[in-house]
């Protein structure tokens, strides 16, 4: 129902972005996005939008659609995708979580256009790149591995995502709900116990730190329980998973709930025909 509700009066820009971007999210999804004549023309178009939530927006349903593999080739080859990237990495005026988000989607389609041995340095070429335009105030993210009690369903996943991406300096997240895990990056001078606090407010479930020890086996690190301030993030930059989580078989499953294949189908429709108007006449 919430698919159509936004769609009865003329929908805006980040309205549309924001339901490509939840499409994107469900991996069934992905190839038929990336195989529609409208929606990544669109997308790209997002990229150069005024508002910066929007571009956040766009940013994460690429970042979605490049998780799929086989969407990499036309996603790179697609005319002004790599030049608008680079641009959203290079404006000054682009919040620091933007640009490693822009910086991730740019890695992952240039990459894929490389032989495996190049792979390595030309990811690290385009990193250091990369670095070097978000300045020395953008210290490198941090992953942070959460083992989250009582994250055992889909409605449970949203209350965490909903914590998660009210904390500023979150850049992303992606949940291996098969172990009840959810691996967060964040900026380096965000405290991992910020996200224990967020977690714990939603009264049902609670983290603990995944950490290795020195032999290579896996502890689980209980968070302080003194409560730490969480700066309160104004314009919720949003969330995005990693690329090829390790328990992405496990996962398969899970995310196959709750999709709408034929809904997402007549919701494209609608979306491409509101980008062609926005966009090109």
């Amino acid at each position: 129902a919430r698919m159509n509700s936004t769609m009865s009066e003329e929908p805006d820009a980040l309205s549309v972005v924001n339901q490509l971007r939840d499409l994107a999210a469900d991996p069934l999804n992905r190839r038929a996005i990336v195989q529609d004549q409208g929606c990544l023309p669109g997308l790209i178009l997002f990229l150069d939008h005024p508002n910066p939530p929007v571009v956040h927006s766009a940013l994460l349903a690429l970042r979605y659609l490049a998780e799929c593999r086989a969407n990499r080739e036309k996603m790179r080859s697609e005319l002004g995708m790599m030049l608008s990237l680079q641009n959203v990495m290079q404006k000054t005026t682009t919040p620091g979580e933007t640009k490693l988000l822009a910086s991730e989607v740019y890695d992952i389609l240039q990459s894929s256009s490389l032989s495996d041995m190049d792979n390595m340095n030309e990811v690290n070429y385009r990193r250091r790149k990369a670095q070097f335009f978000l300045g020395s105030t953008n210290k490198r993210a941090k992953t942070v591995v959460l083992h989250i009690d009582g994250l055992d369903d889909s409605s449970r996943r949203n209350l965490c995502e909903e914590a998660l991406l009210k904390i500023k300096g979150v850049i992303s997240f992606t949940f291996q709900m098969a172990v009840q895990r959810c691996v967060v990056r964040i900026r380096s001078d965000l405290k991992a116990e910020a996200l224990a606090t967020a977690i714990a407010s939603t009264k049902v479930m609670k983290a603990q730190q995944v950490v290795k020890s020195e032999s290579g086996e896996e502890m689980l690190v209980p968070f302080q329980d003194t409560p730490v301030e969480v700066e309160q993030n104004t314009d919720l930059p949003e969330y995005l998973p990693e690329d090829e989580s390790p328990s992405k078989e496990q996962d398969k499953a899970v995310s196959r709930v709750g999709s709408h294949p034929e809904g997402a189908a007549s919701w494209l429709s609608t979306a491409a025909n509101f980008l062609s108007r926005s966009f090109y006449w």
